[in-house]
């Protein structure tokens, strides 16, 4: 029997029970280039599966990689061919405005790949961030590397706390609602302090 799963993880134990690793991959890669969709939480609902014993862990992190890693791809590939205009045009769908447009393209250009990597933990940015990166015209090459080394962070630690969490995850994810707060802040600090030693690095 799959572990009782709480709060919205529930949502998804039944597309995960229907359609297996299928619903990793797809789900995560959607996400990636910008399709509202619940890739993160099918990655940890996946990882907690596996951790009850219904799924393999190691076929769990490697479809979540390959989805992430191919869904910023093509967000890339929209923004580097398909230009501002494409993704001006479609991007208030995914709440991608022309003001928040111009904001993350300067961002980008100040900080490059290194946002990237943190962005991966950032609901918003982590749906935007291949879209942005081509519209920069970040090079590809550079743009893989950073974004491969973000994903294997990003699937590596939902993975191991999903795996960890176990049959346990009805103890774990009130206490995980209750400081999601905290760890927002957290998160938000985290990109501040990497904001600012850019900074200095280059007054120096």
């Amino acid at each position: 029997m799959p572990p009782v799963l709480p709060g919205v993880l529930a949502d998804l134990a039944p597309i995960l029970d229907h359609y297996g690793y299928a619903a990793i991959i797809g789900l995560i890669t959607l996400e990636d280039f910008g399709v509202p969709a619940p890739g993160e939480t099918v990655l940890i609902v996946g990882a907690i599966y596996a951790g009850a014993g219904r799924m393999n862990l190691v076929l769990v992190a490697l479809l979540g990689f390959a989805g992430a890693v191919l869904g910023d791809n093509i967000g890339y590939l929209v923004g580097r061919l398909g230009g501002r205009r494409l993704v001006e045009k479609f991007g208030r769908y995914v709440l991608l405005t022309p003001e928040r447009l111009d904001k993350a393209e300067s961002f980008f250009a100040r900080y490059g790949g290194g946002i990237i990597v943190v962005a991966r933990f950032v609901e918003g940015l982590r749906q935007a961030n291949g879209i942005i990166a081509g519209l920069t015209g970040m090079h590809w090459l550079r743009f893989l590397a950073y974004n491969a080394l973000g994903a294997a962070l990003w699937v590596g630690t939902w993975v191991t706390l999903g795996d960890l969490a176990g049959t346990h995850i009805d103890t774990i994810y009130p206490l995980a609602a209750r400081y999601q707060t905290y760890l927002a802040i957290a998160v938000g600090v985290l990109i501040l302090a990497v904001i600012v030693r850019a900074v200095l690095r280059r007054k120096r």
